[in-house]
This record gives C-alpha cells, sequence and structure tokens, in this order.
C-alpha cells in the first residue's frame, strides 16, 4: 500500500450516560451537523421506551443495547469475480463494522416507520427489536439467511 491506514478518530462519550456508544450512535443519526437536535431525540426515544416497558426492570439504555445486540449480523454476503461469474461470498462482519450496520439499520427501519416524531418512531424500533421483531430484525435474518443459502462459495473467501 502507498498510503499509510488513516488514524481512528477518538469518540468522546455522550454527555448524560458517559457512553461511547450512544455518541457514535448520535453522529449516525445526525443530520447536516445538527448534533444537539440528534440528541434531544435520542434521550427522548429512550424516555419513551423506558415509558413503554414499564414493567421490565431493565433501564432503558440496557434495552436499547439489547435491541442492538439483537439486530447485528454476523455474517454478510460480498460479491467476488471468479472466472467471469459472480458469487455471493458469505464473510464474517469486522466488530466495528458490526457496531456500524447494526446502528444505520435501526435509524433506517425507524425513518421508514410511520409515527409522529422521530423519537416515537425511533423508540418504537428499539421496542421491536429487543423482542425480536420489526424491519431492523427482519434484515439480520435476511443477511444470515443469504450466507447460509450461500454457504457453498465460502471456499472463495481469501
Amino acid at each position: 500500500m502507498r498510503k499509510s491506514k488513516p488514524k481512528k478518530r477518538v469518540i468522546l462519550p455522550d454527555p448524560v450516560f458517559n457512553d461511547q456508544k450512544v455518541s457514535k450512535f448520535v453522529n449516525h443519526l445526525m443530520y447536516d451537523g445538527k448534533k444537539n437536535l440528534s440528541y434531544e431525540i435520542f434521550y427522548a426515544a429512550l424516555e419513551t421506551v423506558k415509558a413503554k416497558l414499564a414493567d421490565d426492570e431493565k433501564s432503558a439504555l440496557e434495552i436499547w443495547k439489547i435491541a442492538l445486540e439483537n439486530i447485528t449480523p454476523q455474517v454478510e454476503v460480498k460479491s467476488r469475480r471468479i472466472g467471469g461469474a459472480t458469487f455471493q461470498v458469505p464473510t464474517e462482519v469486522r466488530p466495528d463494522r458490526k457496531e456500524s450496520i447494526s446502528m444505520k439499520n435501526l435509524i433506517l427501519f425507524a425513518r421508514k416507520r410511520g409515527g409522529k416524531t422521530m423519537a416515537d418512531k425511533l423508540a418504537a424500533e428499539i421496542v421491536d427489536g429487543y423482542n425480536e421483531q420489526g424491519g431492523a430484525y427482519k434484515r439480520k435474518e435476511d443477511m444470515h439467511r443469504m450466507a447460509e443459502a450461500n454457504r457453498a462459495f465460502a471456499h472463495f473467501r481469501f
């Protein structure tokens, strides 16, 4: 390689929970550099989650983390061109990419949802992820199903 790998940026923890994962999520949620608005949306969504799952003894942050775990894919398929034919080769996902994919999927399907505010939509998607249902969970299941179907081409990975 001619160029060296760029350094990983240090992401500061968020002000309320003092958690780096929350900051990363808010960065994915942010539009046009409006981080303050993203934090408001995220915290409002966690309040709604706490209200919806009041009987659960876990905190809203723990529920969000479990929901993220539930929608995190372990394997994905990548297109590899071998001898004129393109194969969908299943590969394992790197840990940092796993986190990024799960956050992006949660936000994407929350945005597609029907609801009043983004906080409500995000809260509903978090609750669905926690209960192993919803669009983001379905996306993960589809990725796993595709990798399983193309397991015969696993020897093409390098």
